[in-house]
């Protein structure tokens, strides 16, 4: 088998992609109505990019480890998804699908990898887990699998910490970590967003995806947020018509002589255009409580369906996307995560 992966295209001259902000209150500061000074601080702090990758917050600038951080902006402007998206935005980061063919290399089971350093030997996990620790704000999201494929939306940013990171993250975390840091709850007011979208894979089908977020302050010291996505991605590996034949052999110890009966199979239940689609769901509630000035507390639950159907491998022999199967494939992974 032959790993081939098809990128998604954007149809945004077909099918609308909006963006509907919702609630009550203001959604952004109009410095045009602030004062000169107020509208300056305002332009230098969204200039600074603050990170918490050494467990307090500090400039980017003045962390003096190797580390990339993605920005809430930079994640909406290229349209980050999952982890293949933010992967390609990070010079020292890499991947490898976790199998040699069929269901096992759909989503969720790349193995990551720092400056191209392994746990095993040609990049096989060799170890009772990976070399790269992959975190949902402090929760470990890390598996001998590969790293939970968690939808990005809503999210303040990635931080990507390359090199040896056991001191501060422990285990799984010899090569580098990745940060994927969410949007806590905000007292300062009640607002939303919404976002739809269609899109069609290449040589394959069509997508979609609606996700939104609404963030509410219960009181003075007390604010929710809640989360919510589902996104359908179309397959692009076609499963063509095949059959088999097997030759009945007499019972022996060395397999027998042919009896000349013979069985043939087909696959025609499993023939299918574009089967290897993939549909996520989930979502994310968070609540913040500020108990005084120096504590607070932000209690979090997460809970994601992944359904993957079909192999994301094209078959050698065969055409361009297409593969021979005769059994079902299929790939699920739920996750609950608590914080």
């Amino acid at each position: 088998m032959t790993a081939s992966r098809s990128f998604a295209r954007r149809a945004c001259g077909l099918f609308l992609a909006s963006t509907a902000l919702i609630g009550t209150g203001a959604f952004a500061q109009d410095t045009a109505n602030q004062p000169p000074a107020a509208a300056n601080q305002q332009q230098a702090d969204d200039d600074v990019i603050v990170v918490t990758a050494t467990k307090r917050a500090e400039n980017l600038q003045d962390v003096p480890i190797a580390i990339t951080a993605i920005t809430t902006k930079t994640l909406d402007d290229l349209q980050v998804n999952d982890f293949d998206d933010y992967a390609r935005l990070v010079p020292s980061l890499s991947s490898k699908a976790g199998g040699g063919g069929g269901s096992a290399d759909g989503p969720g089971t790349n193995n990551v990898y720092f400056r191209g350093v392994a746990s095993g030997e040609n990049a096989n996990h060799s170890a009772s887990l990976p070399s790269v620790g992959t975190y949902l704000d402090e929760q470990p999201i890390t598996t001998i699998q590969g790293a939970l494929d968690i939808h990005i939306f809503d999210i303040a940013r990635i931080e990507a910490l390359a090199g040896p990171q056991g001191t501060l993250y422990g285990a799984s975390s010899q090569a580098g970590t990745i940060r994927i840091i969410t949007n806590k709850p905000d007292l300062s007011g009640t607002y939303g967003e919404v976002n739809l979208e269609a899109n069609k894979v290449a040589h394959g089908d069509w997508g979609y995806s609606g996700e939104g977020f609404v963030n509410l302050p219960i009181s003075s010291n007390m604010a929710a947020r809640v989360v919510g996505w589902y996104r359908r991605d179309g397959g692009y590996i076609d499963n063509i018509r095949g059959e088999r034949e097997m030759t009945e052999r007499a019972p022996s110890f060395d397999g027998g002589a042919p009896t000349g009966n013979t069985l043939v199979l087909d696959n025609d239940e499993f023939v299918e255009d574009d089967y290897n689609d993939v549909t996520t769901y989930g979502a994310r509630a968070a609540l913040k409580i500020d108990l005084n000035d120096s504590w607070t507390v932000t209690p979090q639950i997460i809970g994601q369906v992944q359904k993957a159907d079909g192999s994301f491998a094209e078959e050698r022999g065969l055409g361009h996307y297409e593969t021979m199967q005769f059994n079902p494939e299929k790939l699920k992974d739920r996750s609950g995560i608590s914080t």
